[in-house]
């Protein structure tokens, strides 16, 4: 029953994807690209006194990519950069390691399943990975590879 939840969440993101397209007065931006698979991101940041006012993302990918994105953008509208910061690193710890589930990450938890397919991982990754580009180094360029 669970699982098939976590499967709905991840289809309902994939294929209506919230914050999807181009954000206009963007001052923080990065592109990010698995040349394993194809999957692109975008993403695209309004940053205001060290806090989060929008996010939002382009690109194409599979289910995985495009709901990480997706789910990603939700969960981080409002934060501070360095609440930002923590949930990247819980985020990578959960697709990565295999220790249990001890923090409430809310609908992200939906991708600790990920860690079981290694080749699935830089697909939930990739936001991510671009996420921390442009928190560090807008404009920058990352790869999953």
């Amino acid at each position: 029953m669970i699982n098939e939840l976590y499967q709905e969440i991840i289809l309902d993101h994939s294929k209506r994807p919230r914050n999807f397209g181009r954000l206009e007065g963007a001052n923080r931006q990065a592109r990010g690209h698995n040349p394993l698979c194809g999957d692109r991101c975008t993403l695209f940041l309004k940053e205001r006194d060290g806090r989060i006012e929008e996010i939002r993302f382009e690109g194409s990918g599979c289910a995985i990519s495009t709901s990480s994105a997706s789910l990603m953008t939700e969960a981080l509208k409002g934060k501070t950069v360095a609440e930002a910061e923590q949930l990247l690193k819980r985020f990578l710890d959960l697709v990565t390691k295999d220790q249990p589930l001890t923090e409430d990450l809310g609908k992200l938890a939906v991708f600790a399943g990920v860690r079981e397919f290694p080749a699935r991982v830089k697909c939930a990754t990739l936001a991510w990975h671009t996420l921390r580009a442009a928190l560090r180094d807008p404009g920058a360029v990352v790869s999953t590879e």
